[in-house]
């Protein structure tokens, strides 16, 4: 009841006080906002369910229609024009597609049919339904066998034993950001075996992921092919050879899969610890020239494009988008701008020489504000 009473206290207030007044009263600059998707389907299956990533169709549609209604959709030329990102239309936006999900075929119609151009980041080792992605896997695992199986899979890898995995989102954001890639290979082996699935065969009958063939008609027919590694791993676990192979060889892949250039990278996860000084230099190294994240923050005019944030939809109320693409964001930045000076403050304060005061975590920062 609570939840209804908000969103149509927010509907009313949009409509009376004027949907982008109330953004400028933040005082936020926002230059480029970024929309990002990733399964849109009827209805979530094993392999999607409780992971927060699928979207309807009907909803997919009601979303890009908004974009087009109130903002200017721009293409990654439009975005890369300059050495920054502000020269763009007045509420520039531009969607992208993460994981490679079949219906992203689908939508690329869709997308060209309303003149909405659009960036596809891929996973080159899940294109042809060979393998299951990571995610997918531990979702179909724990959908089906449960968390036990998973917790018996994590004992499995040394580095993990601690760790009590009571949701998925463990898996992805408490688990997986300490395993290398090859102890994050050997739990997901643990868990095949120990759920007693054949993965490859899993794969071809799921068929969740574009084929080859089909990236090389969305890249003829005008759609951006960008790189999200080649295997869906944090990479801030990934040392100096593990990105040549998962950065620099999923490039080459698609690449000559799709017979364009790819020039654009989407973090996996979407989070900035992963887009540390390291993935930055090696990514321009490398002929990238944007990386895109995923913590809903707004894009100022000055940002680098090797750095420019999204917002994930899964809802296509016209009101909910609107708080979630044109305030919230700007709201965090805020948030980051106090949570940043509260630190600075914090470290003056600091005796000299101190070892044993506790650092301000931004986790702590966020839950005294709900």
């Amino acid at each position: 009841m609570i939840e209804h009473d908000y969103w149509a206290m927010m509907g009313l207030a949009t409509r009376k006080a004027g949907r982008f007044a109330i953004g400028r009263m933040t005082g936020s600059a926002y230059s480029l906002r970024c929309v990002v998707f990733h399964d849109v389907s009827a209805a979530e299956s094993p392999f999607t369910k409780a992971m927060g990533v699928s979207i309807t169709p009907g909803k997919f549609e009601a979303v890009l229609k908004f974009l087009v209604r109130y903002y200017t959709p721009v293409s990654l030329d439009e975005v890369l024009a300059g050495p920054r990102i502000g020269k763009l239309p007045q509420r520039a936006v531009i969607v992208t597609f993460d994981d490679g999900y079949a219906s992203a075929a689908l939508c690329a119609e869709l997308c060209r049919e309303l003149r909405v151009p659009a960036v596809f980041f891929l996973n080159a080792a899940f294109l042809d339904n060979k393998r299951l992605a990571p995610d997918n896997l531990v979702c179909y695992v724990a959908n089906t066998f449960g968390m036990d199986v998973l917790n018996r899979a994590a004992r499995a890898v040394k580095t993990s034993s601690v760790l009590h995995l009571q949701t998925m989102a463990d898996v992805f954001h408490r688990l997986f950001p300490i395993l290398s890639p090859a102890e994050r290979q050997e739990f997901l082996n643990a868990a095949a075996q120990l759920a007693g699935v054949d993965e490859g065969a899993l794969a071809r009958q799921a068929s969740l992921y574009l084929t080859s063939k089909q990236v090389r008609e969305l890249a003829c027919e005008g759609s951006e092919i960008g790189s999200h590694t080649s295997n869906h791993v944090h990479c801030r676990t990934l040392a100096a050879p593990d990105m040549d192979g998962e950065i620099d060889r999923n490039k080459e892949e698609l690449e000559a899969i799709s017979g364009k250039r790819v020039r654009s990278f989407s973090v996996p996860y979407g989070s900035s610890a992963d887009l540390n000084s390291e993935l930055t230099q090696h990514l321009k190294s490398s002929g990238y020239q944007a990386a895109f994240l995923s913590e809903s923050v707004a894009n100022a005019a000055e940002a680098d494009p090797l750095r420019i944030d999204r917002v994930s939809i899964r809802t296509g109320a016209a009101h909910a988008l609107f708080l979630q693409i044109e305030i919230l964001p700007r709201l965090r930045v805020i948030r980051n701008r106090l949570f940043h000076r509260r630190t600075l403050k914090r470290a003056h304060a600091k005796p000299p020489f101190s070892l044993t005061q506790p650092e301000y975590s931004k986790e702590s920062f966020e839950r005294t504000q709900n």
